[in-house]
């Protein structure tokens, strides 16, 4: 983008930033300042403390957005960008955005990463500026990664420029030096992942056999996380309960329970499928209705698949994978084939591993 001043008398040096070396502890930090042009008011305030006024009148912007996958609350740009318009429209600032550098880089057959470097003029009511160069990175399946780029470039030049504020209870994984520990409620679930992206991996035989071997992983079924309850036996007796073809069977059954030792609570759920099975014996048999056939199951069974795949890869969540579906194939995963859910899957886990490469 360039800016064309045909209507003031300024010469050509007299928009050239000019650069100031000012010395700090760190060593010397570079600034680029365009001097007000000639027959500027000079009563007119510098850009200098234009700023200053903004920061003054911007109010605090909260973590109010929530990344599902990663586990972490951020400020979108949507939120900074509008708590700053008033402020930067009642004292006369505004900024002008330039792409400086751009490269894009496709990953595997659909990703395309884009990484830019961006220059803001920040104009005052003088016409005098500063200059500020910011990089921008994002990865997006359809047409939008510069798009995104120049999000995340903005987003940080009005949070590092006018310092804005959040509320210190906010802070976050995103603004620590170092992570915060995971929870053990995190840590459970990010093992369940790994184990549902190893399965997703293998030939069907061995991931049924590594299902069996693993059905009884997690803690037993009547613990309710976070909660510390205690540790259950290793056999689900809710799903023998509901198998279970006559009274003696599910006697045998919650016998056995007991002697594992089951707490009450999840006794009781035995006793109501105790009950709801002798309630259903009582009433007339009805005709059953048509089970959904193979391919239904498989196209439905795809389509979760796809959307914990989106998340792997970063998405924030269904309606984002859905409209990069939809920018791929033309219409909603509900209406595609299972072969496209299958490929739209495989690409989603190649970028996720690829990105878990990098990192």
């Amino acid at each position: 983008m360039t800016l064309a001043l045909s209507e003031q008398p300024t010469t050509p040096a007299a928009l050239t930033p000019a650069a100031y070396s000012v010395p700090t502890p760190a060593g010397a930090a570079h600034v680029q300042y365009i001097p007000a042009p000639h027959g500027a008011p000079a009563d007119a305030p510098r850009v200098f403390t234009v700023i200053n006024a903004v920061m003054r009148d911007t109010v605090p912007v909260g973590k109010d957005q929530v990344n599902a996958q990663q586990r972490y609350k951020f400020r979108g740009i949507d939120d900074l960008m509008s708590a700053v318009a008033g402020p930067m429209r009642m004292h006369g600032l505004f900024i002008l955005p330039e792409v400086a550098e751009q490269s894009a880089e496709r990953r595997g057959e659909k990703m395309t990463t884009v990484r830019l470097t961006m220059r803001y003029y920040l104009y005052g009511p003088a016409g005098d500026a500063l200059v500020a160069t910011v990089p921008g990175e994002a990865a997006d399946f359809a047409d939008k990664a510069t798009n995104k780029a120049m999000s995340a470039s903005m987003k940080y030049l009005l949070l590092q420029v006018l310092m804005i504020p959040v509320d210190a209870r906010s802070i976050d994984d995103g603004d620590r030096d170092h992570p915060a520990e995971p929870t053990e409620q995190q840590r459970a679930e990010r093992a369940a992942q790994q184990r549902r992206r190893a399965e997703r991996q293998q030939p069907r035989g061995q991931r049924s056999q590594q299902l069996r071997r693993s059905s009884r992983a997690e803690a037993g079924p009547w613990e309710q996380p976070p909660q510390q309850a205690p540790v259950g036996p290793p056999r689900d007796f809710l799903a023998e309960a509901t198998a279970a073809p006559s009274p003696e069977a599910f006697a045998t059954v919650r016998a056995a329970a007991v002697e594992a030792g089951a707490p009450a609570d999840y006794l009781a759920r035995l006793d109501a499928i105790a009950a709801q099975k002798r309630t259903a014996a009582q009433q007339p048999q009805r005709p059953r209705e048509p089970q959904p056939s193979r391919p239904d199951q498989e196209r439905a069974a795809l389509l979760g698949e796809m959307y914990d795949a989106a998340r792997a890869a970063g998405l924030v969540d269904n309606a984002e994978a859905d409209e990069t579906f939809a920018n791929r194939y033309g219409l909603q995963p509900g209406e595609a084939s299972s072969d496209q859910l299958r490929e739209m899957r495989d690409d989603l886990l190649d970028h996720a591993r690829a990105a878990g490469g990098a990192q």
